[in-house]
């Protein structure tokens, strides 16, 4: 039996939601990202805890340590700062002559703060000028993207987020209303966004029920050593960039693990 609980992209929901699922005496808790895994953790210390995601388990606290996991939570984590500053290295390869860069992020979602310290640190080295904006419902997405645009923003990088994710669509259809080359998660390539540099999202979640399976039979949780992704994949979308009129160099054509024409 699955009890599935939604936040409906609202965060201040999540531990009522992690209380419930306590309350119910579930036998596992299956979370998806860094704020999840923070409201089940702070509402158990008992139930074991499987991340199907998250940013950076050690860095935001979920874990202390990710061989040998010393509390109830276990799961798959993967290097979202270093993640998100190379998807700055990949669009200055494939603009040299950018200068301005947005980043769509979410304040509510307190991973972000490593990542963006990350990213200003290689915008820095790359001589970008970073625009951090802060979005928290996807009403608010219209205008963002009116304000990247009054700032002369010329590419916009999506960091991962459960509320982001859930409205890639509505994001790639705003970046192409206004001309901005984009790069995110495999997803955003896939949903008609420009570039993509990430981990197999839906892969982690498939390995979630790896852990599940071995904690109902009994096993330890520091046993189920955190596992982290080592795979990252670059995706290219010529069809979207035949729409911008943006010609790719062939040094990123060459790199690209997936070409979607």
């Amino acid at each position: 039996v699955i009890e599935f609980r939604w936040a409906d992209d609202r965060y201040e929901l999540l531990a009522q939601l992690a209380a419930e699922l306590v309350r119910l005496k579930v036998d596992v808790i299956v979370t998806h990202g860094t704020p999840g895994t923070r409201a089940a953790k702070q509402a158990t210390s008992t139930i074991p805890i499987v991340m199907a995601t998250a940013g950076d388990a050690v860095l935001a606290g979920l874990v202390a340590n990710v061989a040998r996991p010393d509390g109830n939570v276990t799961g798959s984590t993967f290097y979202s700062p270093e993640l998100a500053a190379k998807r700055l290295e990949v669009l200055k390869d494939a603009f040299p002559r950018i200068k301005r860069v947005a980043v769509l992020h979410n304040p509510d979602n307190l991973a972000m703060g490593p990542v963006l310290k990350a990213m200003q640190q290689t915008a820095n080295a790359l001589k970008l000028e970073l625009q951090q904006i802060g979005v928290r419902t996807p009403d608010e997405l219209e205008g963002t993207f009116s304000a990247m645009a009054a700032k002369r923003a010329e590419a916009v990088v999506a960091i991962e987020d459960a509320m982001l994710n859930g409205n890639i669509q509505k994001i790639v259809d705003l970046a192409a209303k206004h001309r901005l080359p984009s790069i995110g998660l495999p997803e955003l390539a896939e949903a008609g966004g420009l570039l993509a540099y990430g981990v197999d999202l839906v892969q982690m979640f498939r390995r979630a029920a790896f852990f599940v399976d071995k904690i109902l039979r009994g096993a330890k949780l520091s046993d189920l050593p955190v596992e982290r992704a080592t795979t990252f994949e670059l995706t290219l979308n010529l069809k979207t960039a035949k729409a911008l009129g943006i010609k790719i160099p062939q040094s990123i054509l060459v790199r690209a693990d997936k070409v979607i024409e």
